[in-house]
């Protein structure tokens, strides 16, 4: 059974950092995708980034791109998604995800498996 549990959200101020992991067990994840969604209230879930867990292809959003990384630790079996320079409209409910399609997608419904979430609030 496929898990993926999310950590490191909470408070922080505008301009600040946060990094976020995203523990991953059940099965081998080496032909998978691992994304990174945020919900904001009332607003759809939208990508943030995704890395193949090859390593070999990441995609941002427009909107992080430039403050946000991804990676990972295959040792580990977690990815990281290491937030800088965090604004007030970065906050949200940050979910990790899973594609089994090993195609670096931004739509939400080609993701497989989901976490719970972890929240990120940024203040100004």
């Amino acid at each position: 059974q496929v898990q993926l549990v999310e950590s490191g959200g909470g408070l922080v101020q505008a301009g600040g950092s946060l990094r976020l992991s995203c523990a991953a067990s059940g099965r081998t994840f080496s032909s998978y995708v691992m994304g990174w969604f945020r919900q904001a209230p009332g607003k759809e879930r939208e990508f943030v980034a995704a890395i193949r867990w090859s390593g070999v292809n990441t995609r941002y959003a427009d909107s992080v791109k430039g403050r946000f990384t991804l990676f990972r630790d295959s040792a580990k079996n977690t990815v990281y998604l290491q937030m800088n320079s965090l604004k007030p409209e970065d906050t949200a409910v940050y979910y990790c995800a899973a594609d089994s399609s090993s195609v670096v997608t931004t739509s939400r419904y080609n993701y497989d498996y989901w976490g719970q979430g972890t929240q990120v609030t940024v203040s100004s």
